[in-house]
């Protein structure tokens, strides 16, 4: 009798521990049984404002990218310069690093891990149909030493099947925005029609490569910038809305590389009609992001700029529990 008490504790306990559901206290649905995170969390509506912000030099007015390291944050512009400029947080120009025979056709991004740097030229708005799309992979210590080794992988999406020219501004293979984990690189595209992203994984291999459709995340707005934690499974994007509102959208506390499976939390930033650009942060806390200059006189006159957000409200519990 007194084993099949034991076992029936047993099974109690393995069925108690395995109850799924919203497990992040932040969220109005938070379930205090829940030990497993099903990614069902649902949160208010959040605006959140920079603690400052920061006019750029005139010669990164299209930032484009932001990555944090070296006690630098580091930065591009889209269109024909090929120098990666390394800015102080009060965003002054400190360094600045050419990438040589190499041509920035559109590079939108830049990302990294612990060896190297990535730098994304595979901006596709105009018509949605470059069949020359790549990401250079850069080792650090080279470009540190202003003599960059770069490697060069090409790509393709799997599932581009008609490359006639498309009007701007209307097609799904418009990536902005993606993160480096390991052996595998992470796309995030925009779907220009549907303000939604297409997520995409492909080898981190030089060579010619295929970017695998993984799944797609409703966005409510156009993805530009990402900066991945992987030991805090902290991925956090940036972008703006078709009206020019910029965003936040929080991927947290997810199963591997299966970034859909965590904690989903979009967050929109009081800043009016940013075309925000970059986004970088060293600890899941601490965030800089980065906007291209948008003038359009006399309605705009948004210089390009740097701001920094605290986001210890929002992640500071999942950070540090």
């Amino acid at each position: 009798m007194l084993k099949i008490v034991f076992f029936f504790s047993l099974l109690t306990t393995s069925v108690y521990s395995q109850i799924s559901g919203c497990t992040d206290p932040q969220a109005e649905n938070h379930n205090l049984s829940s030990k497993q995170n099903n990614g069902s969390c649902t949160y208010k509506n959040l605006k959140i404002k920079p603690e400052y912000s920061f006019r750029l030099s005139d010669s990164i007015k299209e930032t484009s990218g932001l990555i944090a390291f070296e006690n630098l944050l580091w930065t591009h512009n889209d269109d024909h310069d090929t120098t990666i400029y390394g800015l102080d947080s009060l965003g002054k120009i400190r360094k600045k690093i050419i990438l040589p025979e190499t041509i920035n056709h559109d590079w939108e991004e830049i990302a990294q891990d612990s060896t190297h740097i990535y730098i994304g030229d595979f901006g596709n708005n105009y018509a949605g149909n470059r069949t020359d799309l790549k990401i250079l992979k850069i080792e650090k210590k080279s470009f540190l030493e202003e003599s960059p080794k770069i490697e060069t992988i090409s790509f393709s999406y799997s599932d581009q099947t008609d490359f006639s020219p498309s009007n701007p501004n209307k097609t799904n293979f418009d990536c902005e925005a993606f993160i480096v984990s390991r052996d595998s690189i992470f796309l995030f595209a925009k779907q220009w029609k549907s303000s939604e992203t297409s997520i995409y994984a492909l080898p981190n291999q030089s060579g010619i490569q295929i970017a695998m459709l993984q799944s797609t995340l409703d966005t409510k707005g156009l993805v530009t910038g990402a900066t991945y934690l992987e030991n805090k499974k902290l991925i956090t994007l940036c972008g703006y809305t078709k009206v020019g509102k910029p965003f936040l959208y929080l991927l947290y506390d997810f199963r591997n590389h299966d970034f859909l499976s965590g904690n989903k939390r979009r967050i929109d930033l009081k800043l009016p009609f940013h075309q925000v650009e970059g986004i970088a942060t060293k600890d899941g806390i601490h965030y800089f992001i980065t906007n291209e200059s948008l003038v359009r006189k006399p309605i705009l006159n948004n210089p390009q700029q740097i701001h920094y957000l605290d986001l210890n409200a929002v992640l500071g519990l999942y950070l540090h529990k």
